[in-house]
């Protein structure tokens, strides 16, 4: 099975771009399922984007990613999106 570490974007309430990342064994069920309002508290109601993904062999290395990229700040978050490493 392939696990996912993933970002989407979305504007916040005061209008600026905000960054959500979570992780999933199904990348496309999850990112409609936060779509449809049913996700993340952080994501309800809002338009969302699927900017960034990685792929991983088991659920225990996508969340250790997904909470690595949590403790970015948000300028390291757009460099890993744009692929500046």
């Amino acid at each position: 099975m392939t696990y996912f570490t993933y970002i989407l974007e979305t504007i916040n309430s005061k209008n600026k771009i905000a960054y959500y990342t979570g992780s999933t064994n199904n990348l496309e069920k999850r990112v409609k399922l936060h779509k449809a309002g049913r996700g993340a508290k952080f994501c309800k109601g809002k338009k969302l984007r699927l900017v960034y993904y990685e792929t991983f062999k088991t659920r225990g290395e996508a969340m250790k990613r997904e909470n690595k990229i949590k403790t970015f700040s948000k300028n390291k978050k757009i460099k890993l999106i744009k692929g500046e490493n």
